[in-house]
């Protein structure tokens, strides 16, 4: 249970997802019951089968930016820049100079001290490297979103594939949910990415309740575990805000035994880091860095909508931790032999 080879599996290539489906809601859901064990297929737009008047769906409201850039170095070669936080206005100095945390792609890594030309006339300098981020000091001239969003492109997960800078126009969208609020986030909050206006009203009219809060997923989400035990690895840590009028709702809904349904494992570990032992909901903000694997004990979520996660990863853990590893490996299988999407721009998973 605790060996990081207990949580891989076989993946062929054709099941990664390119691209979302032409219709968001009309995407797959595998139903995972929790209860019986069985299994059904659904599509997501058929989601109020699985859900009672009175539930609570807890979303992530996180806005991905247009974090992946290109430039050059003064020599001329080209350079590819991910951005691993999004810069606020207090993080810049007098001067419009505003130090960011990076990944960098290069055919030669540059040297502490080089500068790196984009458009827009943005220039930039690297101030320092350690452990495979690089520190670079960036000089925006006018507003950083207008900047960021002429130059700047969606930072796809490395599974998916596109053909050139200028490729991913569509994403820019597409890797975007309806629910997309607050600016931060340099991945998307997966899980969200099936709901449509037309589906979320029509889940409020059948009794659902639907609230947010704010995860700014990181890049780390990507970062595969390392160690063989997997109590070992350390998650990254990310930044997140609940609001007051979120966690009254969760509160009061859990007083009457209602269930509290998260959508994608970063609105399930949010809720989880701000509960208290009996499961209350504490509003505010912080950093979240809770690890959740099997022999987890569940204290404020229900069910958990959620994709299709990479073998080895700690997206798989968390989701083995709800419905038991061999069941949710099993699950897999099947929807293998059924043609499901995984990852990203994938099919969904209702565990519940």
């Amino acid at each position: 249970m605790y060996s990081l080879s207990d949580y891989d599996y076989h993946l062929p290539v054709h099941c990664i997802a390119q691209k979302p489906a032409d219709q968001r809601d009309q995407s797959r859901l595998l139903w995972l019951n929790r209860k019986t064990g069985c299994l059904y297929h659904r599509r997501f737009d058929e989601l109020e089968q699985m859900l009672t008047p009175g539930d609570v769906l807890v979303v992530n409201n996180t806005r991905v930016i247009p974090a992946r850039m290109f430039g050059r170095k003064e020599t001329g070669g080209r350079v590819e820049v991910l951005l691993l936080h999004y810069p606020e206005k207090k993080d810049f100095n007098p001067a419009g100079v505003v130090t960011c945390r990076c990944l960098m792609r290069a055919s030669k890594r540059p040297a502490v001290g080089a500068r790196i030309i984009f458009e827009a006339g943005i220039s930039a300098h690297v101030t320092g490297f350690s452990d495979g981020i690089f520190d670079i000091d960036f000089s925006f001239s006018g507003d950083l979103d207008t900047v960021l969003n002429r130059i700047g492109q969606m930072p796809l997960p490395p599974y998916i594939h596109r053909n050139g800078a200028n490729s991913g126009e569509n994403d820019t969208q597409a890797y975007q949910t309806v629910f997309a609020r607050e600016k931060g986030a340099v991945a998307a909050p997966t899980a969200g990415l099936h709901f449509t206006p037309g589906l979320i009203n029509r889940l409020k009219t059948f009794g659902v309740q639907i609230v947010a809060l704010t995860l700014h997923v990181g890049y780390g989400t990507f970062s595969p575990v390392r160690v063989e035990d997997i109590r070992d690895h350390q998650i990254h840590s990310e930044w997140y805000r609940i609001p007051a009028h979120t966690a009254y709702t969760i509160n009061a809904a859990r007083e009457k035994k209602r269930r509290i349904i998260a959508v994608g494992t970063t609105s399930c570990r949010t809720l989880e880091y701000a509960a208290d032992d009996t499961g209350r909901i504490v509003p505010g903000d912080g950093v979240c860095d809770l690890f959740i694997y099997p022999g987890y004990r569940f204290r404020a979520i229900d069910a958990l909508i959620t994709n299709f996660h990479l073998p080895r990863s700690t997206l798989l853990m968390l989701v083995s931790a709800l419905a038991g590893r061999k069941e949710i490996l099993a699950a897999y299988e099947i929807a293998k032999e059924n043609g499901y999407r995984f990852f990203s721009y994938g099919d969904a998973m209702f565990i519940g």
